[in-house]
């Protein structure tokens, strides 16, 4: 039996995830400079500043 987790199973631990619909891989940089990398399309916000962020942009969609 494989242990792999399946792919729509957040691995970013607690958070909201979004995905990007534009890139699988990258680093979006918040004003405040702090980062939030995206990886295999996913990005996680853990944070108020960052859920606001991730809301307010059209590339970014609430993952389920």
């Amino acid at each position: 039996m494989s242990k792999n987790k399946p792919d729509n199973q957040d691995d970013a631990g607690p958070g909201r995830v979004f995905r990007d619909t534009l890139f699988t891989s990258r680093t979006l940089v918040l004003p405040d400079g702090s980062t939030l990398p995206v990886v295999k399309a996913r990005v996680t916000a853990t944070t108020d500043e960052q859920l606001a962020f991730l809301q307010a942009q059209p590339m970014a969609i609430p993952f389920h």
